[in-house]
């Protein structure tokens, strides 16, 4: 209950606690304690948990540094025993460190017992492998213009000596003998020189370091960092209005898109080829009903029209360039599959590699296949009115027969099927017009 208290932080209500006090009297009590060690007592307002990481049970205050041996409370024993052997004694004995090149000697501490052991911390010196050549390389392959012999062998003893670090070469480098060099010019004629040597010695790596292109970037870094508070607050205008104009393009390709697809849905429901019953008696159909016609400068306003409108991806952030080849959603399921069976009679792959010039043919190569299955259907449609507007004309007066200019035809047997390919369907218009129609 005490500990349940502690953790909420009530106040615990004083309890009669049996203590030595109470058993050996008052007076031995405080004899005894007068000499002993000093109990500490947890300051008031600190956790419970706090207190318990500075004093152990034993109430022994945490080391003053951390210690590197092993066992409890990070030392070898606990306490120590006391025993009739002699304790090991400890020397002040002299090491060396394989990191260093200059022969140093160190000290430290040391039991005589244990094995000399190499020097721990050597094993973090790394060094990085720097290039080396002859007299002759130099002379066949790495002479330059700019540079002479002993600037670049200069330019190697830095990089061995401070492990290419380029901007603490470029503070070292000896500019009363030599010209001075930027760190762009440090590491261009660096790695020129790795990648010669590569070359030479047959090894597939390869060494590239734009000189140009570094001292551009750190130039716009500058003029970056340099920038005034009227224009930073300039900017972050300019990128407000951007993302509002992005905002509007896109509610006015939802609209458009929206209103794209109405138009569809209106000249499919127009456009749907029917197919007259044969089997009715013509008693039935002496008073035909003349189909709707189709307007022209509407079909021609809805091929305009056709097409893939595929959306524009110039917003600002990454995008991958194959999201370009995903057909919108207004596209409809028989266009696709209709796509999908032209590329395969093509043998095109469904999905190429989306390269920049792919991305652009791919998608124009598509929209003008679904432009021609609508001409196709808007074709389709044109012959189905013409042969009922025939069949009508023959009905109305029997024996007399209306022949259709050929060129109005696609194909010269029109009168027994027309086949569209948008739907896949076979249309039969054999048959007097009037007559109810069935899908």
């Amino acid at each position: 209950m005490a500990d349940v208290r502690d953790i909420m932080e009530l106040e615990r209500p004083p309890t009669p606690e049996i203590t030595r006090e109470t058993i050996l009297g008052p007076d031995r009590y405080k004899k005894r304690n007068s000499t002993g060690p000093k109990v500490s007592k947890r300051p008031e307002g600190m956790h419970r948990e706090v207190f318990a990481l500075l004093y152990n049970d034993n109430k022994d205050a945490p080391p003053l540094f951390s210690s590197d041996t092993i066992g409890n409370n990070g030392y070898k024993q606990t306490k120590i025993k006391l025993g009739m052997r002699k304790p090991r004694k400890w020397k002040w004995m002299s090491f060396t460190n394989p990191a260093r090149t200059d022969n140093a000697t160190f000290h430290h501490w040391r039991r005589p017992s244990d094995e000399p052991k190499e020097y721990p911390f050597a094993k973090f010196n790394k060094k990085v492998d720097i290039v080396s050549y002859t007299d002759a390389e130099y002379q066949q392959h790495l002479k330059c213009d700019t540079w002479t012999k002993e600037e670049t062998d200069h330019l190697i003893d830095l990089a061995r000596r401070f492990d290419l670090r380029f901007i603490v070469m470029a503070d070292r480098y000896d500019s009363d003998q030599f010209s001075k060099r930027s760190v762009e010019d440090l590491k261009d004629r660096y790695y020129k020189i790795c990648g010669t040597l590569a070359k030479l010695n047959g090894e597939k790596r390869v060494y590239t370091y734009d000189a140009d292109h570094e001292r551009r970037r750190k130039e716009q870094l500058k003029k970056l960092y340099e920038r005034k508070p009227e224009q930073i607050e300039e900017e972050q205008f300019l990128l407000g209005e951007l993302k509002k104009i992005e905002a509007r393009k896109k509610e006015r390709d939802r609209k458009t898109q929206d209103l794209q697809k109405l138009i569809s849905q209106a000249d499919n429901q127009n456009e749907t080829p029917r197919k007259i019953d044969k089997k009715l008696p013509k008693k039935k159909i002496a008073n035909p009903l003349r189909p709707s016609r189709v307007d022209p400068n509407h079909i021609l306003q809805a091929i305009e029209s056709a097409g893939i409108k595929f959306p524009d991806f110039k917003n600002s952030g990454v995008s991958l360039r194959s999201q370009r080849m995903k057909l919108p959603a207004n596209v409809g399921q028989k266009k696709t599959k209709g796509v999908e069976q032209m590329l395969q009679e093509m043998g095109l792959e469904l999905n190429p590699t989306p390269s920049e010039e792919i991305c652009q043919h791919f998608n124009e190569m598509r929209s003008d296949m679904v432009l021609l299955m609508e001409i196709k259907a808007a074709l389709a449609t044109c012959e189905y009115e013409l042969q009922s507007l025939r069949h009508q004309f023959e009905a109305q007066n029997p024996g007399k027969s209306l022949a259709i200019p050929p060129q109005l035809l696609s194909n010269t047997e029109t009168d027994v099927k027309i086949s569209t390919i948008s739907t896949g369907e076979i249309i039969d218009v054999v048959g007097s017009p009037g007559t109810p129609f069935s899908t």
